[in-house]
């Protein structure tokens, strides 16, 4: 691309040396730098890439943005000097990429809970429709059948840029994104033109981030506020009328507000709900009628996250009949209170709940068929919202026999972690193993015909944090292993 016409974009910089004609490429990593590239310098909450500005110029970038005059050899690269990078990033992105959300159908999906099980639904549903559909989150990035891994949630501007524009090369024009809260406050998102946002709830998560419940909440609200007054374009917002925060989202936002309930009359609304081993089944009244909706998730929240799957879709142009009838053909999503398949009298779940609000609602799920005990693995991570951690353990307590562990230590004592956890135990029917591997294989040699199972806290994830190393861990591959050494056979 043209140098000079994509650095028009800037109104106010400083520039020092010699433009080279076009450019091939912007990176904000110096170790992907590559010839006639752009390097963004920028500053994190560990690192600040200013600090190897001649790595990049090293690997052949010719221009190097930065906040500050660098020490920049003018002879082999151009500097521009910007007020903020973060903002030049999303702004040269969009421009270098051509503006690729605006040729897209985007969905965004935020809250605390449910956001990953709501964009594999958004997406799958899509799919099922013969639409071209990709997927982004905690799982990664999923673009027909090809899988990228993602540090975060949910993507830096730059990354979030360049991912629209494969799957426009792909001719994928759907996507479901989860949003974040720390990816609205830092601007990620920036650039990014939704069209239909989805609120799921707000509970207790990341203080250790907003401080707050109240600063959490507006940080989530920006995804509403940032749909925009053009009324040339059709927005939709589809808000839980359930959460306490629904009035001030649906303040924030100009697009016009879509609800989904299960304590009231609403646009999207369940009734008559009931719950089965391993499904759900409920009546949808809608604006196109009521139908009967059977699905192959579980509990409550469930029932909240098909809501407003089902919600967005119609926004999107949607019939609800055939959605219900999608619904039903859709599996579990891996990792959400995800069956395992076994041949014993037991019953066991992989979930990813890592909130209290999550961890009640898992319970909630099973106590309807429970015939014995439940026991509940619970586990919270390491330099994360410590506050939360005996919350969390209260909220486990209503199982009979509960085990506290650890889901990704990352540089904290494992045992400072389970002692925050066992603060919050109600009762003593406990054990604490900070080895995740060790707290399922004794969950699961405690368990007795009849006993339901849950192992909670890394869901469908295959690695475990360990300092700032990624290591190979799976609950699901762990507890088939243990479960076959107990119980002889899976099915």
């Amino acid at each position: 691309m043209n140098t000079a016409e994509l650095l028009s974009s800037l109104k106010i910089k400083q520039l020092y040396g010699t433009l080279p004609e076009e450019v091939t490429a912007i990176h904000n990593d110096s170790r992907r730098s590559v010839p006639n590239s752009i390097f963004i310098c920028t500053r994190g909450f560990t690192v600040d890439s200013h600090d190897f500005f001649q790595q990049a110029i090293d690997n052949g970038a010719s221009v190097i943005i930065a906040e500050k005059k660098l020490d920049v050899d003018l002879s082999k690269a151009a500097l521009v000097v910007v007020n903020d990078t973060y903002k030049a990033t999303a702004i040269l992105a969009n421009h270098f990429y051509d503006f690729p959300s605006t040729k897209m159908k985007l969905f965004g999906v935020t809250g605390t809970n449910g956001k990953t099980t709501v964009t594999n639904l958004i997406h799958s549903l899509l799919q099922k429709d013969g639409r071209k559909s990709a997927v982004s989150g905690t799982i990664g990035v999923e673009l027909s059948d090809e899988k990228i891994t993602s540090a975060n949630t949910t993507c830096d501007a730059l990354t979030n840029q360049r991912i629209l524009q494969h799957a426009l090369d792909q001719d994928i024009d759907h996507m479901a994104m989860e949003v974040s809260s720390h990816g609205l406050s830092q601007g990620r998102l920036w650039g990014v033109d939704f069209d239909i946002v989805v609120f799921t709830n707000l509970t207790h998560d990341h203080l250790d981030y907003h401080d707050t419940m109240e600063q959490y909440g507006y940080a989530k609200g920006l995804l509403f506020a940032q749909l925009g007054q053009d009324m040339t374009k059709t927005k939709y917002a589809v808000l839980n009328q359930d959460d306490a925060w629904f009035d001030t989202y649906r303040a924030a936002t100009a697009a016009e507000i879509i609800s989904y309930s299960l304590q009231s009359p609403a646009d999207f609304q369940a009734e008559n709900i009931r719950y089965y081993p391993e499904k759900t089944v409920f009546t949808l009244q809608s604006p196109e009628g009521s139908y009967t909706v059977s699905m192959n998730l579980l509990g409550e929240f469930n029932v909240y996250n098909v809501l407003a799957a089902i919600a967005a879709l119609y926004a999107h142009g949607a019939s609800v009949k055939h959605l219900v009838q999608f619904i039903g053909k859709l599996p579990p999503v891996d990792g959400r209170m995800d069956k395992v398949d076994i041949d014993a009298p037991i019953s066991m779940y992989i979930d990813y709940a890592h909130t209290p609000d999550a961890i009640e609602k898992a319970i909630d799920s099973v106590v309807p068929f429970k015939e014995n005990r439940l026991i509940f693995m619970v586990g919270t991570g390491g330099d994360r919202d410590e506050y939360k951690r005996p919350a969390m353990a209260e909220k486990a307590s209503r199982a009979d026999y509960v085990i506290l562990t650890v889901n990704d230590p990352r540089f904290e004592e494992e045992e400072a972690i389970l002692h925050d956890m066992e603060k919050g135990m109600k009762h003593a029917n406990y054990a604490m193993i900070a080895d995740r591997k060790e707290a399922i294989s004794h969950a699961i040699e405690q368990s007795e015909p009849g006993d339901i199972l849950i192992f909670a806290g890394k869901g469908q994830e295959d690695y475990q944090i360990i300092e700032d190393t990624k290591y190979p861990h799976s609950d699901r591959k762990i507890v088939e292993e243990q479960s076959l050494l107990k119980y002889g056979s899976l099915e």
